[in-house]
């Protein structure tokens, strides 16, 4: 499977600003049957063909059964827009279907049965739901509600990483020492508050969160613009991410010189800055109030970000958007936005950010004519754009290091 960053730099490149329309790629799917489908999607309504998600390749997959029961033949990918000629089947795999296909998780993503973990254990996990070490209790129906709206925010956020080449393996099975896992609880009562963050690679998630009354109601107390499920992961697993690839490596002290030194007291940090509130000027330094509090909430929330732009990017490639689609006449941030002129990704960083700002104005006025608040309620100044662009060379030193 291809970089993320490598086909969206491309995409950006040719159908940005396009000569002529062709296939895309990127969360547009497309049943055998020529009908669209959707990422999250286990079947086609148009034709019934099942459909499953394949994390190593970054598709989404029409299956038929197997040679044997529980084992599914992939027939065609749905990952490419256009005529079903247009489209080309896989390699002929043989899969499995993860165990909590059945679950309120409904998840579709899919095994490959020569997966050395299927040999002796033919129902197990896929590479998302492994990571989960405690879910929401099953036998409550507001659990499994929950359950099932966290895991479609998760594997949104596991396949984007997969997609970004970065590690992701469970720490509950496969890599206890550096892994990555998740608890999804529920404050019991006379117990203490949950509290959603990360320790050492364990992101805890209050579900609460998961109700979108109660997510907006703490959205409101605490004055932020946004707060999603998917926010909230991408956040969190910057955390991990700045323990993985910055902490104790080359990267540390350019870090420390841009975002600020984190040995710093973080208790006292963040007592201050909700007692207090944000300095004025952190617009101009930093992304959000929050990311102001402490430099290790400012990489997490800048970390945030680029996933959010990247993903969003390459959506909107998927659907066709472009340059031409969107009438803004604004300024290009320049190679003095850049946190390294040597990066020989340097142009193709700054195109991706300039693309984002003409997109998420578009989709800030479509937002206001539906009375909604701005879909991207965020103001990238050249400081933001510099960590982000930090924070991209984080990405691709880990995937270019192997």
């Amino acid at each position: 499977m291809q970089h993320t960053f490598v086909s969206l730099s491309l995409q950006l490149g040719s159908d940005w600003k396009p000569v002529e329309r062709k296939a895309r790629l990127g969360h547009v799917y497309r049943c055998r049957c020529g009908r669209p489908v959707f990422f999250r999607n286990c079947l086609c309504l148009g034709c019934n063909t099942a459909l499953g998600y394949d994390p190593e390749r970054g598709e989404l997959l029409a299956l038929e059964p197997g040679p044997v029961d529980g084992v599914w033949l992939a027939t065609a990918a749905a990952g490419a827009a256009g005529s079903p000629s247009q489209r080309v089947a896989p390699e002929p795999t043989l899969y499995r279907r993860c165990a909590n296909y059945d679950s309120a998780a409904a998840c579709n993503w899919l095994l490959d049965v020569r997966e050395p973990s299927l040999t002796d254990a033919p129902q197990t996990w896929c590479r998302c739901c492994r990571l989960n070490r405690m879910i929401p209790n099953q036998s409550d129906p507001a659990g499994r509600v929950a359950w099932s709206r966290i895991e479609q925010a998760k594997r949104r956020l596991v396949a984007q990483l997969i997609g970004l080449g970065l590690p992701v393996a469970s720490k509950v099975s496969e890599d206890p020492q550096r892994g990555l896992m998740f608890e999804f609880l529920a404050c019991e009562p006379g117990g203490p508050r949950v509290m959603t963050g990360h320790a050492s690679g364990l992101i805890t998630l209050n579900i609460e969160e998961a109700d979108d009354a109660v997510r907006e109601r703490n959205r409101a107390a605490l004055h932020e613009p946004y707060r999603t499920l998917l926010g909230h992961l991408r956040h969190e697993v910057g955390h991990y991410y700045w323990d993985r690839l910055v902490d104790g490596t080359p990267w540390l002290e350019p870090w420390r010189a841009l975002f600020g030194d984190e040995r710093a007291s973080y208790s006292e940090a963040l007592q201050r800055n909700y007692s207090e509130g944000p300095p004025p000027d952190w617009p101009q330094r930093h992304i959000s109030g929050y990311a102001s509090s402490h430099p290790w909430e400012d990489w997490a929330e800048t970390w945030a970000q680029y996933l959010h732009i990247a993903d969003a990017l390459e959506t909107a490639l998927g659907f066709g958007l472009r340059a031409s689609d969107v009438d803004l006449d604004a300024e290009p941030f320049g190679s003095d936005a850049l946190d390294s002129a040597l990066d020989p990704e340097g142009a193709a960083f700054l195109g991706f950010v300039n693309a984002w700002v003409e997109l998420s104005a578009l989709l800030n006025e479509l937002s206001r004519s539906m009375g909604q608040p701005d879909l991207y309620p965020f103001v990238l100044s050249r400081t933001v754009v510099r960590k982000l662009h930090f924070v991209h060379r984080v990405v691709r030193g880990r995937e270019a290091a192997g």
